[in-house]
């Protein structure tokens, strides 16, 4: 009997997060053209949903392209619970993360862990263009 209550309390964080997560969709399989993503525009800037549901093994992962105009951010300066994975592949940004900024050229990546406050913007005078993978909660 003792082994079977430890083997529950093992298995409810799977199973809450399972159903944390029952109305998202989970993730199949695509090929699409760049050209072909949906398009949000703020401004100057322009973003792409690239995709924003459920792994097979139930984790959240969310992707997005945004292109800054010079000179611009795509919002203010925050934090949330969720874990970002920047991807830089045109132009210039600094990227403050808790405090300290950093610039970026082309290439280059930046990793937000969990609740740090985090800021980008274009220091170039051309756009900039990157990617972000979101891991974890829900954005």
């Amino acid at each position: 009997m003792e082994k079977s209550r430890r083997v529950l309390c093992q298995a409810l964080p799977l199973l809450f997060t399972s159903m944390a997560w029952a109305d998202s969709e989970t993730l199949s399989s695509f090929a699409k053209p760049f050209d072909e993503l949906p398009v949000h525009e703020s401004g100057a800037n322009i973003s792409r949903a690239i995709l924003n549901g459920v792994t097979h093994e139930g984790g959240y992962l969310e992707v997005h392209e945004t292109t800054l105009a010079p000179g611009s951010m795509p919002h203010p300066p925050h934090h949330h619970e969720h874990e970002e994975l920047f991807l830089l592949s045109k132009g210039t940004v600094a990227v403050t993360i808790n405090g300290k900024t950093t610039q970026l050229n082309a290439g280059s990546a930046a990793f937000v862990h969990s609740n740090e406050v985090h800021g980008v913007r274009n220091t170039g005078n051309e756009p900039a263009q990157y990617f972000v993978v979101a891991i974890g909660k829900e954005a």
